[in-house]
């Protein structure tokens, strides 16, 4: 089977070519940078003064200034996808210098940092205040810089941070396809630092700016060095789109939640990884600040007794469940006891066709199982075998899950993915498991529904042709959450200071135009047909009234409802049907203490009576 290329999950190799030994190890190589590290990203500008002439672009565009609305774009970006990451800007070919190696014509404009209002604000003002107008006479121009003085004041504001790395990348703008022509010297220095980088997995990702770029001249041996095949530079058209789009969501880091054994029988293991899919997305908490000083507060808990207002140690407090009116009570170690099934980890409980898998049976979003070699040496062999025969006879496997060692085991339906590969060859779905969660027995639930009415043959005909009409490709990734949207403009217009905010597309709100155009009289005609002479949709429907067999929740007593007599609804069972003041005037005009929560109120009362 193929294996996908690009930024995908693979496993080397799927050990079932003809000739492979039987053997060989299968090799487990999970690309795409899975990694909780930060990443960092240089913007390397050229400054010299033909990047300053309008000549890029179908709009004539300035192309320094294309670099800096692409600089703002991703530091925008990233300071609400990922605020830990690393940006930084040099400018190269400029008369005036700033580095730590006193490089001349090396100018670092923003130093390897966090992304910030402060700094976005000085993008901001070069772009809207002309400032690159006036970069001749702040920064200069030159053509003697040294591109290798320029690759190695790179490297070294990378090695002088004090952050690790997941990722290191350097984006290269120019326009000058060869801009050491007339000094062999200066290319092997470029050339062989170019190399240096490479061997400490920096990559430099060339962003060049010109109809006429001649990626042979010198670029070809600088950034594509042992591709023979790359002789043409490819279009930066749709990377530039890319960095210019403004994308407001957070990006999660591609990492395991779990590293977990799977069982698949007595000695049998295989190691896998756990990843979460899909995870709703939501606004950042808001953090309490000092009113007086603006200081960020810092929250803590204490816990007081009730008679002495003395704090309590962890190991003066005890838990209870309430049972029957009496208190069970445990120590932190036995609720931690309790709590604890069995070690964590995937059990194997058998086969079912993939027919006997329900809608209606989803309980949570689904994760996605993954081989993982440092568990188990040789899992992703098993897991490739299981995966076929899985796919192959068209069954899921259920499994008990059991994800941490303090949480209650789950069954969950592993359900079997084939890879799929997309346009030149790149990975859309990658091979594996999702594991769908389960119900137990007690999750689910029984409804009572009224008999609907029977629709005619020309009304389910009629619905039909409106559905065929307005039926349209939906992809959840295109729709953008309108309140996290707003939330994000809301906040960059007063960071940054910004007179007017951004408005917000709702794409949650139906194209009715649209629809109304597709669709023509059908909506009109089904609507006569279904529907009684003189309806209007939008008309307040009546009220529903209660079933006459005394249906439905039970009524609150209250006490202008009259006197209650709370020992006989004791008695009856009925206690949990009158409000708290009731159950504690009555406990107080026995002389008992009234707690704060029902449950306990009615525990009391019970305990009173001897019930």
């Amino acid at each position: 089977m193929a294996t996908g290329t690009g930024t995908g999950w693979t496993w080397g190799t799927w050990a079932e070519d003809q000739g492979e030994e039987e053997d060989e190890e299968t090799e487990y190589q999970p690309s795409g940078g899975y990694t909780g590290l930060k990443d960092c990203l240089i913007f390397l500008i050229d400054c010299t003064s033909e990047m300053f002439a309008a000549t890029f672009g179908g709009d004539n565009q300035v192309p320094f200034e294309l670099c800096i609305k692409c600089a703002k774009s991703v530091l925008m970006n990233k300071v609400v996808s990922s605020e830990k990451d690393l940006v930084g800007i040099v400018f190269y070919g400029t008369e005036k210098h700033k580095n730590p190696s006193d490089f001349k014509h090396v100018y670092i404009y923003q130093d390897l940092d966090t992304p910030d209002a402060p700094r976005i604000k000085q993008l901001e003002e070069m772009l809207e205040g002309d400032g690159y107008n006036d970069f001749d006479a702040t920064f200069g121009h030159s053509n003697n810089f040294s591109l290798s003085d320029v690759l190695w004041t790179c490297s070294t504001m990378l090695a002088n941070s004090a952050y690790k790395y997941g990722h290191k990348r350097i984006l290269l703008f120019t326009n000058n396809d060869h801009p050491h022509e007339r000094r062999p010297d200066l290319q092997r220095q470029a050339r062989a630092k170019a190399k240096d980088l490479a061997e400490n997995n920096i990559d430099i990702e060339l962003m060049h700016m010109g109809s006429n770029f001649d990626i042979s001249k010198f670029y070809q041996d600088l950034i594509y060095e042992g591709d023979e095949e790359v002789t043409i530079a490819p279009n930066p058209v749709e990377r530039f789109e890319e960095l210019l789009t403004r994308v407001r969501s957070k990006e999660m880091k591609k990492r395991a939640i779990q590293k977990i054994p799977l069982t698949l029988g007595p000695g049998l293991e295989i190691g896998v990884g756990v990843y979460c899919m899909v995870r709703e997305a939501r606004k950042p908490s808001f953090v309490r600040l000092d009113k007086r000083t603006n200081e960020e507060l810092k929250t803590q808990t204490k816990y007081l007794c009730e008679d002495t207002a003395t704090e309590l140690m962890p190991t003066d407090m005890k838990f209870y469940q309430p049972f029957g009116g009496e208190k069970v009570a445990f120590e932190k170690e036995e609720v931690a006891e309790v709590k604890k099934f069995a070690e964590p980890g995937l059990t194997l409980m058998g086969f079912k066709p993939k027919s006997r898998l329900k809608k209606h049976y989803y309980v949570k979003p689904s994760n996605f199982i993954y081989p993982d070699e440092s568990i188990v040496n040789g899992s992703s062999r098993l897991f490739v075998a299981l995966l076929k025969k899985c796919l192959e006879r068209d069954v899921i496997a259920v499994c008990r899950y059991v994800p941490r060692s303090n949480t209650p085991p789950c069954f969950v339906a592993l359900v079997p993915q084939e890879e799929e590969l997309g346009d030149n060859n790149l990975q859309v779905s990658p091979p594996g498991f999702h594991a769908i969660y389960l119900p137990f027995g007690e999750d689910l639930r029984k409804l009572q529904l009224p008999e609907p009415s029977k629709a005619s043959p020309d009304q389910i005909d009629k619905a039909k042709e409106i559905i065929k009409k307005l039926t349209f490709n939906f992809q959840s990734e295109a729709f953008e959450n309108p309140v996290l949207q707003k939330h994000y403009r809301t906040l960059e217009a007063i960071a940054l200071e910004h007179e007017n905010e951004e408005e917000v597309t709702d794409l949650t709100l139906p194209d009715t135009d649209r629809m109304r155009n597709r669709a023509g009289d059908l909506i009109g005609q089904f609507k006569d047909m279904v529907y009684p002479v003189g309806y209007e949709p939008g008309d307040k429907v009546t009220k529903r009234k209660a079933p006459a067999d005394g249906g439905g929740a039970a009524k609150k007593v209250k006490a202008a409802d009259g006197p209650v007599d709370v020992e006989a609804a004791a008695r009856g069972g009925t206690l949990n049907t009158l409000t708290v003041p009731i159950l504690k005037e009555f406990l107080k005009s026995v002389g008992e203490k009234a707690p704060t929560k029902k449950a306990d109120l009615i525990a009391a009362i019970n305990t009173h009576l001897g019930l």
